[in-house]
C-alpha cells in the first residue's frame, strides 16, 4: 500500500505464529533489528510479572513531510486476570468470617437484636461457603490459563474474572528519534454480572428497590465507629478488674494502718479509676445508649401495636417512658468519679494530710481513728464498685449496639445475598483492569518526576469509556458498571519495595477490608530506591473513576427514537463533574502538548458536548479521552464482550493519535485505520476474543450482529393476522348459527 508498509509480525510468550512474509528485503533487515529490540525492552522484570501471551505488529506510515513512522501495536493477556479476583475472594472470605466471629462474642442480646445477628450470620455464612467454593474453582482454572475469553462470560466458576482483558499498547518512533512515545488502553468486557444476568435490571436498579424495601430498624453505624466501640468496650473490659483488684488491695492494705504501703495503692486505683472515666466520656457511649433505648422501645410499641396490646392511654404512658434522660448516662460516669473522689478525701484524712481546724473537727477524728481505716474505706469502696458496674453495664450495652447495628448496616448496604455477589463479582472485574492499567502507567513513567508528585498530591485519574446501548440487556451492564466504577473510589495504591525481581514477587496484592483496599504495586528494589522520599514512605494513592458511555450500534438508535436514554445522561453528567474536581486538585497546571487544546478548554468543549442533544454522540468520548491522556491518567475502554465495538474504537483512536500527534498524512488515514483493523481481527482469531469472520468478507468490517430489533415487529405482524383469521373464523361461526 502506498504510504503504509506493514513491516512484519512478532509473536512473544506462549504464542506462536508465524510472522508473515516482509514485501522486500529492507523490511526484513528491519524486522529482524525491531524483534531483537522488543524482546529486550519487553523482557524487564516488570513487564514479565504483569504481561503475557504477548502479540505484536509492527507498520511504517508515511508523514505529512513524507518522511515514515515506525509504530508497533502489542497487544498482551495478564496473569492479573486470575491473580487479583482470587486475592479479592479471599479477603472477602477472611472479611466475613469476621464478622461472623464479631457478632457471635457480643454475648446475650435483645430479642431483636439477637435476630439481627441471627440474620447477619445467616448472610455471611452463605457469601463465605460460594466464595470458598468459586476459589477453589478459580485456583484450578489458574494453573493452566490466565485468559477468560468472551463465550464463557456467563461461567459461574468465573465470575469475578474480568471478560476478555488485553493491554492494548502502541509504540510510536518518529524519524530520527532515539526513543518511542508509548501509549496504552486496557480493553475489557463490560464489568457485570453475566452469570446472573439482567431480567431484573443491574446493580443501580437492583441497589434502589433494595434501600427502600430495606429494614428501617437498622440505625446506621460506619465501620470506624464500630472499631472505636471495640476499643472502648476493651478499655473498659480491661479496666474494671484492675479497679476492683486494687480496691480490694486498698481494703487489704488498711488493715495494716501503714502510711507507705497505702499510699502507693490509693495512687494507682485513682490513675485507673480517672481512665475509666475518660473513657466512660466518649460522646459515642451516650448517643448510642440514647439510640439503643428509642429502638428498644420502638421495636417493642410496633411488636405490641401489630398484635393490638395498646390501648390510646397505654400509648401515652408507654411514650412517657420512652423519653429517655439524656442526663442520666452523664450521671452514670459522674458517679464513678464522685465515688473514687470520697476515697480520695478519706484517704488523705488517714494519712494525715488534712488540717484540723477546729475542736469539732479534732473530736471528729478523734472518733474516726478510733474505728479501723478498713471500717472507714469499706463503705466507701462499696459504693465505687457499684457506681463502676452500672457505668460498665450501661457502657457495655450501647458499645454491644453500635457493634451489631454496624455489623447489620453493613449486611444490609450489602443488599441480599445475590446482590452482594453481583456488586462484588462486578467490581473484582473492574479491579483486575483497573490494577493493570495502573501498573503499566506506573512503568512507562518511573522516571517522570511531575507524574509521581502529581500522584501523590492529587491521585490518578482513570476514565473508563463504555460503548454499551440503553437498550435490552445492555441497561443492566451499564448498570452494574455505574455502580462498580464508583466503588473503584475506595481503592488506593501504594508502591512498596519488592523482595525479589521474580515474577511472582513482583505481582500487586490487596490488603484492607472491601470498603478500603489497598493495592500494594512491588517494584525491583534498585527502582524503587530510586523514587522520590514521598512515594518511598508508603503514602496512599487516591483513585478518581469516571464513566463515559456512548451507545454505537443499532440498539442504541432504538433506544434513542423510541426508549430512554436517560442513565447514559445522568453518568456522563456525573463524570463531567467528578473531572472538574480532579482538575481543581491539580496544584500545579500541566504542560500543554502541540496542537491539543489545554485542560480548562477541553473540559468546557466536553461539558457543552454532554449537554448537547444528539444522537450517538461520539465526540463525549473522544475529548473524554483527550481529557484523560492530559492529566496522565489510565484508559480502558469496553462493550459487551470487548470485541467488535472495542476494536473499532481503539483502532480508531490510535489512527487519531498518529495523525494528530505525529503528523500522519491525512490521505493514508483510512488505509492505516484498514491496515490495523485487518490485523485486529487476525489477533482476535488467534486469542479467542473474535470469533472468525467470513473468509470472502473484507478483513476491517465487524460481523453484523442479529437484527433482534426486529423481533417485536414480527410479532405484532404475526400477532395481527392471527386476529383477522379469529375474527373471520368467529363471524362465519355467528352466520352459520343464524341461518
Amino acid at each position: 500500500m502506498d504510504g503504509v508498509n506493514e513491516v512484519g509480525e512478532v509473536m512473544v510468550s506462549r504464542l506462536q505464529i508465524e510472522e508473515e512474509t516482509p514485501p522486500d528485503h529492507k523490511c526484513l533487515a528491519l524486522c529482524d533489528s525491531l524483534h531483537t529490540s522488543i524482546h529486550d525492552k519487553e523482557n524487564s522484570p516488570m513487564m514479565r510479572a504483569v504481561l503475557c501471551s504477548q502479540v505484536c505488529k509492527v507498520y511504517r506510515f508515511q508523514t505529512e513531510d513524507q518522511r515514515w513512522l515506525l509504530v508497533r501495536e502489542q497487544m498482551s493477556e495478564t496473569p492479573l486476570s486470575f491473580s487479583l479476583p482470587k486475592q479479592l475472594l479471599s479477603l472477602l472470605i477472611r472479611s466475613h468470617t469476621s464478622r461472623v466471629q464479631e457478632v457471635m462474642e457480643l454475648g446475650d442480646l435483645s430479642p431483636h437484636l439477637d435476630r439481627l445477628r441471627y440474620d447477619v450470620i445467616c448472610h455471611c455464612n452463605h457469601l463465605i461457603g460460594c466464595y470458598q467454593e468459586t476459589l477453589a474453582d478459580l485456583d484450578n482454572i489458574s494453573a493452566s490459563s490466565s485468559f477468560k475469553s468472551s463465550c464463557s462470560k456467563s461461567d459461574r466458576q468465573l465470575q469475578f474474572v474480568p471478560t476478555n482483558l488485553h493491554a492494548q499498547r502502541m509504540e510510536v518512533t518518529e524519524p530520527d528519534s532515539t526513543g518511542g512515545v508509548w501509549y496504552e488502553v486496557i480493553t475489557f468486557g463490560a464489568p457485570a454480572d453475566h452469570h446472573q444476568g439482567f431480567k431484573h435490571g443491574g446493580l443501580k436498579k437492583l441497589l434502589s428497590k433494595h434501600t427502600h424495601l430495606r429494614d428501617r430498624s437498622v440505625a446506621s453505624y460506619s465501620q470506624e465507629e464500630s472499631s472505636r466501640a471495640r476499643e472502648l468496650l476493651a478499655d473498659v473490659a480491661q479496666l474494671q478488674p484492675l479497679i476492683f483488684g486494687l480496691a480490694e488491695e486498698l481494703l487489704s492494705v488498711s488493715l495494716e494502718q501503714n502510711n507507705a504501703r497505702l499510699q502507693p495503692v490509693l495512687h494507682s486505683l485513682t490513675q485507673q479509676t480517672k481512665q475509666f472515666v475518660h473513657a466512660l466520656k466518649d460522646e459515642l457511649v451516650k448517643s448510642a445508649l440514647i439510640a439503643s433505648h428509642d429502638h428498644s422501645n420502638l421495636c417493642e410499641n410496633s411488636t405490641a401495636n401489630q398484635e393490638g396490646a395498646l390501648t390510646p392511654g397505654q400509648q401515652d404512658a408507654w411514650q412517657q417512658e420512652a423519653d429517655y434522660d439524656e442526663e442520666e448516662w452523664d450521671r452514670a460516669w459522674a458517679n464513678v468519679g464522685m465515688s473514687l473522689n470520697c476515697i480520695i478525701a478519706m484517704g488523705d484524712r488517714l494519712l494525715g494530710k488534712e488540717e484540723v481546724t477546729s475542736s469539732e473537727n479534732q473530736e471528729s477524728d478523734h472518733s474516726q481513728n478510733t474505728a479501723s481505716w478498713q471500717e472507714q474505706l469499706l463503705p466507701l469502696v462499696v459504693t465505687l464498685r457499684d457506681c463502676v458496674r452500672e457505668a460498665e453495664l450501661k457502657a457495655r450495652v450501647a458499645m454491644t449496639f453500635v457493634m451489631m447495628q454496624a455489623a447489620a448496616a453493613m449486611t444490609v448496604s450489602e443488599g441480599t445475598t445475590n446482590i452482594a455477589q453481583r456488586r462484588h463479582a462486578a467490581f473484582s472485574q473492574a479491579l483486575s483492569a483497573l490494577v493493570c492499567g495502573f501498573v503499566l502507567r506506573l512503568f512507562s513513567a518511573l522516571q517522570d518526576q511531575d507524574f509521581l508528585q502529581q500522584l501523590i498530591s492529587a491521585g490518578l485519574l482513570v476514565q473508563f469509556e463504555a460503548l454499551l446501548s440503553t437498550y435490552g440487556e445492555e441497561v443492566g451492564m451499564l448498570e452494574d458498571m455505574e455502580v462498580c466504577v464508583s466503588d473503584l473510589s475506595r481503592v488506593t495504591f501504594t508502591i512498596i519495595e519488592a523482595k525479589s525481581e521474580e515474577p511472582e514477587d513482583l505481582l500487586p496484592t490487596l490488603r484492607g477490608e472491601w470498603v478500603s483496599l489497598v493495592v500494594e504495586v512491588p517494584l525491583p528494589p534498585e527502582t524503587f530506591r530510586s523514587l522520590p522520599q514521598e512515594v518511598t514512605d508508603g503514602r496512599l494513592i487516591r483513585v478518581h473513576p469516571v464513566l463515559f458511555n456512548i451507545g454505537i450500534n443499532q440498539q442504541q438508535s432504538l433506544a434513542e427514537r423510541f426508549g430512554d436514554s436517560s442513565l447514559q445522561q445522568r453518568v456522563n453528567r456525573q463524570s463531567c463533574a467528578r473531572l472538574r474536581e480532579y482538575r481543581n486538585a491539580l496544584s500545579d497546571p500541566l504542560p500543554v502538548t502541540a496542537g491539543v487544546q489545554s485542560l480548562s478548554d477541553l473540559l468546557s468543549s466536553l461539558e457543552r458536548c454532554v449537554e448537547t442533544r444528539k444522537r450517538k454522540n461520539v465526540e463525549v468520548l473522544w475529548i473524554a479521552a483527550a481529557v484523560c491522556r492530559a492529566v496522565r491518567g489510565v484508559r480502558l475502554t469496553s462493550c459487551k464482550s470487548a470485541k467488535d465495538r472495542t476494536a473499532m474504537s481503539v483502532t480508531l483512536e490510535q489512527c487519531v493519535l498518529l495523525r494528530e500527534r505525529h503528523t500522519l498524512c491525512n490521505t493514508h488515514f483510512s488505509t492505516a485505520l484498514h491496515c490495523m483493523r485487518r490485523s485486529r481481527v487476525f489477533w482476535g482469531q488467534t486469542l479467542g476474543c473474535v470469533p472468525p469472520s467470513d473468509p470472502g468478507a473484507q478483513a476491517c468490517t465487524a460481523p453484523k450482529p442479529p437484527r433482534r430489533h426486529l423481533y417485536p415487529v414480527a410479532f405484532l405482524l404475526v400477532s395481527s393476522h392471527l386476529l383477522v383469521l379469529w375474527l373471520i373464523f368467529s363471524l362465519v361461526l355467528m352466520l352459520d348459527k343464524y341461518q
